[in-house]
């Protein structure tokens, strides 16, 4: 009972920041064109902030470490390439840059792609390790980082100012077409991932146990690694990358709960996610007054986060 009291104080904080986020100086003179911006970006919010909660939270039950997340695959760096690619080759004035459909598509596509042409190389052997394909992943970010650096240096700055600009999360500017088309992917994928989540508390034991268990672990986790890539494609493609992110409020959630079940550090995870996004806009829109970005402030505390944890567990080896 003690986490679903937890989980209902976590639902009560995200209703009461999104109720200030969405009436916050609103009038009758300005509500009918402020209400339907606003909760445009509390869709959005809810969505990547879900997104990659989830997809955080299973990746860390997968490779069982808690300082891991899904940026170490490199889908953020390819991100950034595949947008500085096309803006080096056609320039920024063309169709498929401006065109926010298109360039969702051919940027989610190209994630998932690269996604599953990576597990299914790694994966081609059944002695293959998590940690092989952690370690590619890693490597790939970094090459792809290197060309995109490379190429931003050749670019005219006009042109470079663009990609600049999507190099930070911005829920300012959300297509709600896109939005719709990734709600409906989102929830599709969620329906599919229901029947796994029996699963993860088990596999959170390691591989041996979990087979141990019955569970056919090879197979559970290559679906669940290509849920984690699109669900991480769908909000990078759709708001921009936010990297420290699932670190945080995932680790968050477990400090909260004290529990390894899963049926209580999704919610939670989730809740978190939506308040650190909720509660981060509204410092960069009130108190900062749009001096500085989302991801930067999220960012900053997550990466803060990230070295603690990095020398919490070095004292405990």
């Amino acid at each position: 009972m003690q986490y679903k009291r937890k989980i209902i104080i976590l639902t009560m904080l995200a209703f009461a920041l999104i109720a200030i986020f969405l009436f916050i100086n609103l009038s009758s003179n300005n509500w009918d064109y402020v209400l339907p911006r606003r909760a445009t970006k509390i869709l959005a919010i809810i969505l990547t902030g879900g997104s990659i909660a989830f997809s955080s939270m299973i990746f860390q039950t997968i490779t069982n470490n808690r300082i891991l997340t899904p940026s170490i695959l490199g889908l953020d760096s390819l991100y950034l390439f595949i947008q500085t690619t096309v803006i080096f080759i056609f320039g920024s004035a063309n169709l498929t840059v401006m065109n926010q459909n298109g360039n969702f598509l051919i940027s989610v596509g190209a994630m998932v792609l690269f996604s599953t042409l990576l597990y299914k190389f790694l994966f081609k052997r059944n002695d293959q390790s998590i940690f092989i394909l952690l370690l590619a992943g890693l490597i790939l970010g970094s090459f792809f980082g290197s060309l995109s650096s490379f190429m931003q240096m050749l670019i005219d700055p006009n042109e470079f100012l663009i990609v600049q600009d999507r190099m930070f999360a911005s829920f300012n500017n959300v297509n709600i077409n896109l939005l719709v088309i990734s709600i409906i992917a989102v929830f599709i994928i969620a329906i599919y991932v229901y029947r796994f989540s029996k699963f993860f508390d088990a596999i959170s034991l390691g591989k041996e146990q979990a087979i141990n268990l019955g569970i056919d672990y090879d197979k559970v986790v290559k679906r669940m690694l290509i849920v984690v890539a699109v669900l991480v494609s769908i909000s990078t493609a759709l708001v921009g990358p936010i990297t420290f992110l699932g670190l945080l409020v995932v680790n968050l959630a477990r400090e909260f709960l004290r529990t390894y079940q899963h049926k209580y550090l999704i919610p939670a995870s989730i809740l978190i996610s939506i308040i650190a996004l909720v509660g981060g806009l509204l410092l960069v829109e009130r108190v900062f007054t749009f001096t500085t970005t989302l991801s930067v402030i999220i960012n900053f505390i997550g990466g803060t986060y990230f070295i603690y944890l990095l020398l919490k567990e070095s004292k405990q080896w």
